[in-house]
């Protein structure tokens, strides 16, 4: 049912991340202490024309995120259906997300300094989400060789958190409009540059 001109209508799960995330003033404090840190990481000139996307036109967060989700899903399949032979090929596809999250994370800190305050709740949880599931993949790599189902299930988990804050920054890049229209707003020290 389409809702009445004037009126919004939000699925049960925007309403949990609105009523949870976004409504929750306990999250501003560290919220506002993490913005200086990534004002600082977001740079100027060039560095920062690279780590927002205005470089290429096009917020670099949302694609970087697809490289870890991507291998992290594919070790998922292997560990699922591979097979005892793919235990080594999982392992490597875990490393490789680890090894590609960074990027992912820089450019997200880099749109994170031009937000504002209820989408920064959001991406203050999607960003320790993120941390969360990191921390879930780095112990499944380290558990594999030695204890293969211990490693499936710590990256089965990683992927279901990774999943939890995919979610949520779906919701900053289509329901708030981030990355889609903040990362390519040239800012004033920006005129002139590059």
């Amino acid at each position: 049912m389409n809702p009445s001109p004037g009126t919004t209508s939000s699925s049960p799960a925007v309403g949990l991340v609105e009523r949870l995330v976004e409504g929750r003033a306990s999250l501003d404090a560290p919220a506002d202490a993490l913005a200086p840190i990534a004002a600082h990481l977001r740079g100027t000139g060039a560095w920062r024309r690279l780590v927002t996307g205005e470089a290429i036109g096009h917020a670099a967060h949302p694609f970087l995120t697809d490289l870890p989700i991507g291998f992290w899903t594919s070790a998922a399949l292997l560990d699922l259906v591979g097979g005892p032979g793919a235990a080594s090929a999982s392992r490597r596809l875990v490393a490789a997300g680890l090894a590609s999250a960074p990027a992912a994370a820089l450019t997200g800190v880099a749109e994170y300094a031009g937000i504002g305050p209820r989408p920064r709740r959001v991406a203050l949880v999607h960003g320790g989400l993120n941390i969360l599931s990191l921390g879930l993949y780095a112990a499944s790599w380290a558990a594999r060789p030695r204890h293969r189902s211990r490693g499936v299930a710590l990256g089965l988990a990683g992927l279901t958190v990774a999943g939890l804050s995919a979610y949520l920054g779906g919701h900053l890049a289509i329901g708030e409009k981030i990355g889609t229209t903040t990362a390519v707003a040239p800012s004033p020290d920006d005129v002139g540059v590059l």
